[in-house]
């Protein structure tokens, strides 16, 4: 094999690998949200005491809004997002890390905890 070849062969693996591990990986591309949270994707549509809405740049609830800073994937597929948050009747911004995963329970939803470990909601992509 030449070294062009190798070098092929290599970056080849390189990109599979790589599409491996986002597959596995949380994709937000498109956005993931409980009943409210999808209802409400595109503004304020319907008032709801509890509402979770989670895109590529932010997280939403009924009481909080909080922009993403930082994404890091993880070697297990979580990502952890450090974000600025503002919360309903607060003055300021404060910031924050949430741990988005997949659920355990359907692999087709997502896990959304706070830093300390507490589930903030279980929330599934919006059609």
């Amino acid at each position: 094999m030449s070294v062009r070849g190798f070098g092929l062969s290599v970056a080849v693996l390189a990109v599979l690998s790589a599409g491996q591990a986002f597959a596995a990986g949380v994709d937000l591309s498109k956005p993931y949200g409980d009943k409210y949270g999808c209802i409400n994707r595109n503004g304020q549509e319907v008032a709801a005491d509890q509402m979770l809405l989670l895109t590529d740049e932010a997280l939403v609830t009924a009481a909080s809004a909080c922009t993403f800073t930082q994404k890091q994937a993880q070697a297990d597929g979580s990502l952890v997002v450090t974000a600025t948050c503002e919360a309903e009747g607060e003055e300021g911004q404060g910031p924050t890390k949430f741990t988005i995963k997949r659920s355990a329970k359907n692999a087709k939803r997502l896990t959304i905890a706070d830093e300390d470990g507490n589930v903030m909601g279980e929330v599934a992509r919006c059609r």
